[in-house]
C-alpha cells in the first residue's frame, strides 16, 4: 500500500470507487483534499460559490446515475452547501459532501471558520453527518456512503475530516469489497386478489419508479388501469397512453378522479404536499403503497404497505397478469377531456406561458435534460409539458430553493457530454447563482439558459393579492441580463417572436459556450 497524506488518499479512493468528477472550491482549510485530485485522475470543476458546487454535484448525480461529490471548506463553506444538500435530501439525490473541520473546538475559541457544531449542522439536511477521527474511519465512512447509495433510498451524506488529519500520512485504503446485494421478496400475494378484481384501478407513479422503464406502462395498459405521475415521475407513462391523466395531480379536481377509483396503487411516491398541494389524494378505496423507504410506508395509515423496489413490483405484477382478463370502467374520452380542461386552467392562471413552452418543446430534442428553478414558467410547464422519457426534467421540488437551475444544469451537462441540456430560471432566482456562468463559460458548455423575466416575484405577488395583502417587496431592479451574460463571456439572445425563440435555442445547442436567452410574456402575443 502506498503511504500518502490522507487528503490525497481520499481522492485516490474515490477514483478507485468510480468517481471521475469532483465539484468544489479550495480554501486554506481544505487544501490537503486537493493534493491528490490530479494525481488520481479526477476532473475538478471549480464553482464560484459552495452553493453552486453542491447544486452541480446534485445535477451531475441526476444525469449520470452516479454519486455527485463535492469538496467543501469548514464553517461558511459547509453552511453555503447546506441548501443544495437539503435539496438533495428532499429529492432523493446521492450527493457526498466531504468537508474539512477544525481539529479542536471545545477548548479553543475564535478560530477561523469556527462553528459550535458543524457536524450537527450538516446532519439537519443530510441522511447522516459524521467526523472521521482516523484514516480508517474516513475509508469506512466513504464506503458506507457509497454502499448506501446503492442499497437504500438515495440521500446526501456528509463526512468531515479534521485539518491536521487530512495532512497526516496515512496508509492506503482497502480494496473494494463485494457490493451489498439487496434481495427483496415479492410478498405481494395478499394484495393481488383485490387489485386484479378491481375495475377502476388508478396508479400514481413518482420519481422512485423512474428506473422501471416501459414495464410500468405495459402492465398498467394491460390492466386497463388509469394513471397519474407526479412531477418527478413524468415520462414513465407515455403521454398518449390510454387512460393516462398526465402530471396534473396537483389540480384540485384530480381528487374527484381519485374518488372514482376502486383501487389505488402508489409506487415510488410520498404523495407529499408538493405532489398534491392538499392533504389527501382524495380516494375512498383501498390503496397499496409500494416503496423502499420505511418512513413512507410507516405513514401509510389504513393502506397496504409493500416494502419493495418498483421494478420488482411491476415484474411480479406482470407475471400475475398472465391468466388475468380484467375489465376496465375507465372512459378514455372522459380522461382526454379532463386533461384538456386542466390544461386550460393552467393557461388561464398564468397567461403567456403555455404557447412559449409549447414552442420550446417543439424544438428541443427528445433526449434533452431540463433543470428548472422556482419560477412560474416551470410551475406551469411541469403540469402539461409531456416528457418522452423519465428522469429528464429536474426541479427543486421538496426544499424549493431558488438558484438551482444553472449550477445543476452545469453538473448535468458535465455528466452528459455531447447531449442536450437546458436550464430554465426566473429573473429573480437566476441571480442567486448567476456567478456560475463563469464556470459554464470556462467549460465551454453549449448550454441554453432560458430566462423567464416578468420583472418581479410574480408568484409571491399573486399570492399576496389572493390573500388580500397589498403587494409589497415583490419588484426589484433587474440588470440587463444579456449584457451581464456577455460580461462573463457567454452568448445572449433576446427573441421577440416564438419563431425567433426556436432559432435561438437551436443555435444555443450548437454553440461553443452557454447562451442566455431572455424570454418575456410578450413572446406569446
Amino acid at each position: 500500500m502506498v503511504t500518502r497524506p490522507l487528503g490525497a488518499q481520499i481522492s485516490h479512493m474515490l477514483k478507485a470507487r468510480d468517481v471521475d468528477v469532483i465539484f468544489g472550491i479550495p480554501g486554506v482549510h481544505n487544501i490537503e483534499m486537493y493534493r491528490g485530485i490530479e494525481e488520481a485522475g479526477i476532473t475538478h470543476i471549480l464553482a464560484r460559490h459552495e452553493q453552486g458546487a453542491g447544486f452541480m454535484a446534485d445535477g451531475y448525480a441526476r444525469a449520470s446515475g452516479k454519486p455527485g461529490v463535492c469538496y467543501i471548506i469548514t464553517g461558511p463553506g459547509l453552511c453555503n452547501a447546506m441548501t443544495p444538500l437539503g435539496q438533495a435530501y428532499s429529492d432523493s439525490v446521492p450527493v457526498l459532501a466531504i468537508s474539512s473541520c477544525l481539529d479542536r473546538t471545545a477548548g479553543r475559541r475564535g478560530q477561523l471558520h469556527q462553528m459550535l457544531d458543524q457536524e450537527a449542522a450538516a446532519a439537519t439536511v443530510c441522511d447522516w453527518s459524521h467526523e472521521a477521527v482516523s484514516a480508517e474511519d474516513a475509508y469506512t465512512l466513504i464506503d458506507r456512503a457509497l454502499g448506501e447509495f446503492n442499497s437504500a433510498r438515495k440521500r446526501p451524506k456528509h463526512i468531515q475530516v479534521p485539518i491536521a488529519l487530512a495532512g497526516a500520512e496515512a496508509k492506503g485504503f482497502p480494496a473494494r469489497g463485494k457490493p451489498l446485494e439487496v434481495v427483496q421478496e415479492a410478498k405481494i400475494g395478499p394484495a393481488l386478489g383485490d387489485l386484479l378484481d378491481a375495475k377502476k384501478v388508478l396508479f400514481v407513479l413518482g420519481g422512485g419508479a423512474a428506473h422501471v422503464g416501459p414495464l410500468a406502462s405495459e402492465v398498467i395498459e394491460a390492466m386497463g388501469a388509469a394513471s397519474f405521475t407526479t412531477y418527478a415521475g413524468r415520462g414513465i407513462i407515455p403521454a398518449h397512453q390510454k387512460h393516462h391523466f398526465g402530471s396534473f395531480l396537483a389540480r384540485p379536481t384530480s381528487a374527484d378522479v381519485a374518488a372514482e377509483a376502486d383501487y389505488v396503487v402508489a409506487v415510488g411516491t410520498e404523495l407529499s404536499e408538493v405532489d398534491l398541494w392538499r392533504d389527501t389524494l382524495g380516494h375512498e378505496c383501498p390503496m397499496l403503497r409500494v416503496d423502499i423507504d420505511p418512513e413512507v410506508l410507516a405513514g401509510a395509515e389504513n393502506d397496504l404497505a409493500l416494502d419493495m423496489d418498483a421494478a420488482a413490483f411491476f415484474t411480479a405484477l406482470k407475471a400475475a397478469l398472465v391468466d388475468h382478463h380484467g375489465v376496465s370502467d375507465w372512459d378514455d374520452a372522459a380522461v382526454q377531456a379532463q386533461k384538456l380542461r386542466w390544461r386550460g386552467e393552467v393557461d388561464a392562471e398564468r397567461p403567456g406561458i403555455v404557447p412559449v413552452a409549447e414552442a420550446l418543446r417543439e424544438v428541443l430534442p427528445e433526449d434533452t435534460m431540463i433543470y428548472s428553478d422556482m419560477t412560474q414558467f416551470a410551475y406551469s410547464s411541469k403540469e402539461f409539458w409531456d416528457m418522452a422519457r423519465p428522469g429528464h426534467w429536474h426541479h427543486p421540488s421538496g426544499f424549493g430553493t431558488l438558484g438551482y437551475a444553472l449550477p445543476a444544469a452545469i453538473g448535468g451537462a458535465v455528466a452528459r457530454q455531447g447531449l442536450p441540456t437546458v436550464a430554465i430560471a426566473g429573473d429573480y432566482g437566476f441571480q442567486y447563482t448567476v456567478q456560475e456562468l463563469g464556470t459554464a463559460v470556462e467549460l465551454g458548455l453549449p448550454l441554453p439558459i432560458l430566462l423567464w423575466d416578468n420583472g418581479k416575484l410574480k408568484e409571491i405577488e399573486d399570492a399576496m393579492v389572493a390573500s388580500q395583502i397589498a403587494p409589497k417587496a415583490v419588484v426589484a431592479q433587474n440588470p440587463d441580463f444579456c449584457r451581464l451574460a456577455e460580461a462573463y463571456g457567454a452568448l445572449s439572445a433576446a427573441p421577440k417572436t416564438l419563431g425567433a425563440l426556436q432559432e435561438a435555442v437551436k443555435a444555443a445547442l450548437k454553440a461553443d459556450r452557454p447562451t442566455l436567452i431572455h424570454m418575456t410574456a410578450d413572446l406569446a402575443t
